[in-house]
């Protein structure tokens, strides 16, 4: 059954019940269908829970609804997701109205909701998949649930609405052994999910978990920080995770990484071998809090009985682990005990700042991703910082000028909005910072993926597209965040929001974000990323020519997917489908060219033609080298990598730019780095 958490006072619910339709509105552009507005309603949500881990990985499709016929029951899909170890399958239903005032939804129309995503989990238990067209948007998730039934513990099913739900009386009954978890997120919910509001975890193991935690403690002489270490039992920490689940990993630098990981599965191997030896094995937990509350045990020892804003940090593959442990293995995880250090955080101002560096450095069994701690870095802190104070030009005589407000975090648009007091304050503000000039951090991911010709890692969607983003900024170094930068990413910004808006002028059918990605992407191959960016921030617009040349290449892209073979937004995932493009010859006249730039709007491109002529400066004098990369590293009292010491410096120098740009693991940080100690030896 599903629990209701506290009101929202009706001036908070009515203003985000404004942003929310403003957002919808935005991303569905001119396109007024219903089933379109939903699918950028269930988008947005979707982005609200992953950013608050309450759901996370959810890949959308196009509202589909399936009626009863014959032993087939009604069915409707808006989104689903599996968790990376397969055990949990998310399936999401939404009901969107866009009215002003939101509309009340009875218990009827909530079970009918949870009917019609049980009725799709029925459906591909028995093998939908096979009674339906590879084109179909929902055939690859049927397929890959079916297939996923043998690992699958527990069922996800999610009712997302812009209504209120007022019954939440829906009873959860297991289907083929599975558990079934039935979730809402109406209006009011949702509009909990904001900066500063997140729900915190408490836990009381006094009351609830059979007694207070032995432990021993000691204070940092500043304090800032108190820590604690204790030892908890396996089926405690699995309890704790089946009752919480993800939502424990809110400051964890990443999910779960799956069972088929080299670490992952020498945990399996000793909680099913020899659970007795697991926490000689296992590096432990690092957790913070934010307040614990201590009580005198029984037998006299000092016992954590209480704590609040529970997180893992470090450990959430071991938590995770022992749980898939238990609950899919069925092992016997009685003898499992797990070491724990506790960090009490007594400076709450300076949570966001510290356990972003404890989970870096307590992280030493999975390597940590720059893409896991990415938006808390200088690059998006310093983007973030422009858009505050920069001016965007004012169009008209009589016009003011506005900002760009990037989005770091989650939620602070509306956050920053609530701040500025008094009604009229708030009108004025958003006038100055209108959200249709809100822009997020996986919006700046494909505006520059599709700049830069990468319009297949932008269809693999938000959340996937910023992960490849933020590793190819830790791999190839941050560009420099000047005024410039941030012109021409707003500029980037209008021009695939118009491209977003010509689009729906051309009446066609689905596959707006893949088509525009590609059109956007091809116009900047075929132009030598010569579009004048410089003229669009300027002009805050595209001018008649370009819009002309946007909107013959988006149909262009949309016929071009809409021919490949199989499932259209699988095709547009692939390399091919966009070289093929790329390659694809579109007459557009000469009008839209004679307003190019004169130069690339590429730094990168140009840093990385420097460094290509340095290497083939210096490497030719190792090629015969007899040293490893160690004993470079000794002569020229650099470090490089410690997991390629050992190699011959020669077995790099023989490698051409081009040869040394497809090794995996070297992008541009690190060859600037090796280019750096070859070029110290050869002077020296």
């Amino acid at each position: 059954m599903c629990v209701r958490g506290e009101a929202v006072p009706d001036s908070t619910l009515q203003e985000f019940t404004q942003d929310l339709h403003r957002e919808v509105d935005i991303r569905a552009g001119d396109n007024a269908a219903v089933e379109f507005r939903e699918e950028a309603f269930t988008e947005y949500v979707l982005e609200l829970l992953a950013e608050h881990n309450e759901a996370d990985g959810a890949e959308v499709v196009p509202s589909i609804r399936w009626e009863s016929r014959g032993s087939m029951p009604a069915a409707k899909l808006n989104a689903w997701a599996l968790s990376g170890d397969g055990a949990t399958l998310d399936l999401f239903v939404s009901l969107y109205h866009g009215t002003v005032e939101p509309k009340e939804i009875g218990l009827p129309e909530t079970r009918r909701q949870f009917k019609l995503a049980t009725g799709f989990l029925r459906r591909v238990c028995d093998g939908f998949h096979r009674i339906l067209e590879e084109s179909n948007a929902a055939y690859r998730a049927a397929q890959m649930i079916h297939e996923a039934q043998g690992s699958l513990n527990t069922v996800r099913l999610f009712f997302l609405t812009d209504g209120i739900v007022r019954s939440l009386d829906v009873e959860e009954e297991p289907y083929n052994e599975l558990e079934v978890r039935f979730v809402v997120w109406d209006l009011e919910k949702l509009s909990r999910l904001r900066v500063g509001h997140r729900e915190v975890i408490e836990l009381d193991f006094e009351k609830d978990f059979d007694g207070a935690i032995p432990c021993i403690q000691t204070r940092d002489a500043t304090g800032e920080y108190w820590t604690y270490l204790m030892y908890f039992p396996g089926p405690l920490l699995a309890r704790i995770y089946g009752e919480h689940g993800q939502r424990l990993l809110e400051r964890n630098v990443r999910a779960f990484l799956q069972v088929k990981g080299k670490i992952n599965k020498g945990l399996q191997q000793t909680l099913r071998d020899e659970p007795h030896r697991f926490l000689a094995y296992n590096n432990g937990l690092c957790c913070t809090a934010a307040k614990v509350r201590f009580e005198k045990r029984k037998d006299g020892q000092m016992g954590l009985a209480w704590v609040r804003d529970f997180q893992i940090v470090n450990g959430g593959q071991t938590t995770a682990s022992i749980y898939h442990a238990m609950k899919k293995e069925r092992l016997d995880i009685s003898s499992v005990v797990v070491q724990v250090k506790l960090t009490e955080l007594r400076q709450p101002e300076r949570i966001t700042e510290i356990v972003p560096l404890i989970a870096k450095f307590a992280n030493s069994q999975n390597k940590v991703n720059a893409a896991d701690l990415a938006a808390n870095g200088p690059f998006h802190q310093q983007l973030e910082a422009l858009s505050r104070t920069v001016w965007a030009p004012a169009i008209g005589g009589l016009a003011r000028g506005t900002h760009w407000y990037y989005e770091r975090a989650r939620g602070s648009y509306l956050d920053d909005k609530a701040r500025q007091g008094t009604p009229a304050r708030r009108r004025d503000w958003e006038k100055q910072n209108p959200p249709n000039q809100k822009f997020t951090k996986t919006d700046l991911a494909k505006y520059e993926h599709a700049w830069l010709g990468q319009p297949h890692g932008v269809c693999f969607g938000a959340e996937k597209n910023f992960v490849r983003f933020a590793e190819r900024m830790e791999e190839d170094g941050e560009p420099e965040v000047t005024l410039d930068y941030f012109r021409h990413t707003v500029a980037k910004a209008i021009l695939w929001r118009t491209a977003e808006k010509l689009f729906d002028t051309l009446d066609l059918e689905g596959y707006r974000a893949n088509s525009v990605a590609y059109a956007v992407a091809w116009l900047a191959e075929k132009s030598g990323r010569r579009i004048d960016l410089n003229r669009i921030w300027t002009e805050q617009r595209l001018s008649l020519a370009l819009c002309e040349a946007v909107k013959t290449v988006c149909n262009e892209a949309w016929e071009h997917l809409n021919h490949q073979q199989g499932n259209v937004g699988e095709a547009s995932k692939k390399a091919e489908c966009w070289e093929a493009f790329r390659k694809k010859a579109i007459d557009l006249g000469d009008a839209w060219k004679k307003e190019l730039a004169e130069q690339a709007y590429v730094a990168p491109r140009s840093e990385e033609e420097a460094l290509a002529a340095e290497w083939e400066k210096w490497r030719h004098r190792f090629i015969a080298d007899p040293r490893t990369m160690e004993g470079l590293e000794a002569y020229t009292g650099k470090e490089w990598m410690r997991s390629r010491r050992r190699d011959p410096v020669s077995v790099y120098a023989l490698l051409t730019w081009e040869q040394l740009r497809q090794r995996p693991g070297l992008g541009l940080k690190k060859i600037r780095a090796l280019v750096e100690m070859l070029e110290i030896a050869a002077l020296e």
